[in-house]
């Protein structure tokens, strides 16, 4: 019986991890008047705006008939950094809501969820990779991660710093892949594996005939698996496996490039 083979060949796997996530301002600052019950005379900043620390962002004055004293008050920059909007009314809220935010140096990074189970995979310092909608891939690098999961959805958070000169908008999707290591490791096509009660076998040619052996299947990636185990890199192996091959059948080899 004549079938298509392949040599097992050395590759590498990255170990990662594909989550999803936002823009966010890593330091955020909001920007209220120093009194209540004033009224905008003057608004000189607008959202996107560059400003400095000490820099006036509004003018704000009295309103006639109320009491207090008279003139002019400035609100100005507790730091350097990008001009946000005030945040959404909400209900929760107490006292006056801010006027503006600071994104604090303009520094925007990635906040990402992850599922509780996953978290122990992650560690600060992995490299990453953060797709961002309408730009594309940046690298960079888990910054921080929350001690803290949601009881009712076991999501936490991870941080994600990077560099890129484009314009960032918070709230904007990002997709992060975290690069937990790499492997370097045997490896062959997923329609070579079978999968029984007993695990993964592949079915191994030696000397002409059919023998089946027992492997441990790693990470994938594409249509290829790593071997860690069972498998040395240059044995030859059926290349689709099937009911119909037994162990000890003779067989005629055929590489896969012939077949095709």
């Amino acid at each position: 019986m004549a079938v298509s083979v392949i040599k097992a060949r050395r590759v590498c796997f990255n170990d990662t991890l594909q989550l999803t996530g936002r823009l966010v301002a890593r330091e955020e600052v909001p920007v209220r008047p120093d009194a209540e019950g004033l009224r905008v005379t003057q608004t000189l900043v607008e959202d996107g705006d560059k400003v400095t620390a000490g820099q006036v962002l509004a003018r704000l004055g009295r309103t006639e008939g109320l009491p207090g004293p008279t003139g002019t008050v400035q609100v100005t920059a507790p730091a350097a950094g990008i001009v946000l909007g005030p945040p959404p009314p909400s209900p929760r809220a107490q006292g006056p809501q801010p006027m503006f935010r600071i994104i604090v140096n303009g520094e925007i990074e990635a906040d990402i969820e992850a599922p509780a189970v996953t978290l122990p995979r992650i560690s600060v310092g992995q490299s990453t990779d953060v797709d961002i909608a309408g730009i594309g891939p940046v690298p960079g690098r888990v910054r921080a991660i929350s001690p803290e999961v949601d009881p009712a959805t076991q999501i936490g958070h991870v941080r994600i710093g990077f560099k890129t000169d484009k314009a960032l908008h918070v709230g904007s999707f990002v997709k992060a892949t975290i690069v937990r290591g790499r492997t370097c490791a045997p490896s062959i096509p997923l329609t070579a594996i079978l999968y029984g009660a007993e695990g993964a076998v592949v079915q191994i040619v030696r000397n002409g005939r059919i023998q089946t052996q027992p492997v441990r299947v790693g990470l994938l990636a594409g249509e290829d698996a790593e071997v860690r185990e069972g498998l040395a890199v240059g044995e030859v192996v059926v290349r689709r496996a099937g009911t119909f091959l037994r162990e000890g059948d003779i067989v005629r080899q055929v590489n896969a490039d012939e077949a095709s």
